[in-house]
């Protein structure tokens, strides 16, 4: 097994749900009263320092790491589903860098740092949401927010184990 201390990966973060435009059939409320639920939050990509992983060798061949997208929502004011987030395991010491740029975004220095690269997009609402007393029965809803797509480096710092100890010019070699 072969030791790797640098990866580029494609993170993508899960779309928001869309809303939904449903309306409710009673007897007493305007065309059946306004009833769509609101879409669900996207997954998000949660990068995790632990202790327990040593390299970065299960990111050599996985070159992009996805998330779900959040469901719909549905009528009678049924929210959609979000997503779970992915947590992707690294080595303590790994630093993550923009691929575009060259900025560094986070350092993971301990064990059980967090840094979210990539957030979920906001699930729309639905035409319940948009319900006014003058406009009761509103036919529109928003769509889910898109979810957030880079590249980024993941690249890990080494600590040298060994040391030479000696007089300079001393004829260490």
């Amino acid at each position: 097994m072969s030791f790797i201390d640098r990866v580029v990966v494609e993170v993508r973060s899960g779309k928001g749900g869309d809303g939904a435009i449903a309306f409710l059939h009673e007897k007493y409320i305007a065309k059946g009263g306004p009833s769509g639920g609101n879409g669900g939050r996207g997954g998000s990509i949660i990068l995790r320092a632990n202790s327990k992983v040593t390299t970065l060798q299960n990111y050599r061949y996985s070159k992009v790491i996805s998330a779900e997208d959040g469901g719909k929502g549905e009528n009678k004011n049924k929210y959609g589903r979000s997503a779970s987030d992915v947590i992707a395991e690294l080595p303590v010491g790994t630093v993550i860098i923009e691929e575009s740029s060259g900025q560094i975004l986070y350092d993971l220095r301990k064990d059980g740092d967090e840094f979210v690269v990539a957030k979920g997009g906001r699930g729309g609402r639905g035409n319940a949401c948009f319900k006014s007393s003058r406009n009761r029965a509103p036919k529109v809803a928003e769509n889910g927010l898109p979810g957030v797509t880079k590249r980024i480096v993941l690249e890990l710092k080494l600590l040298a184990d060994c040391g030479i100890v000696g007089l300079p010019n001393a004829g260490k070699s």
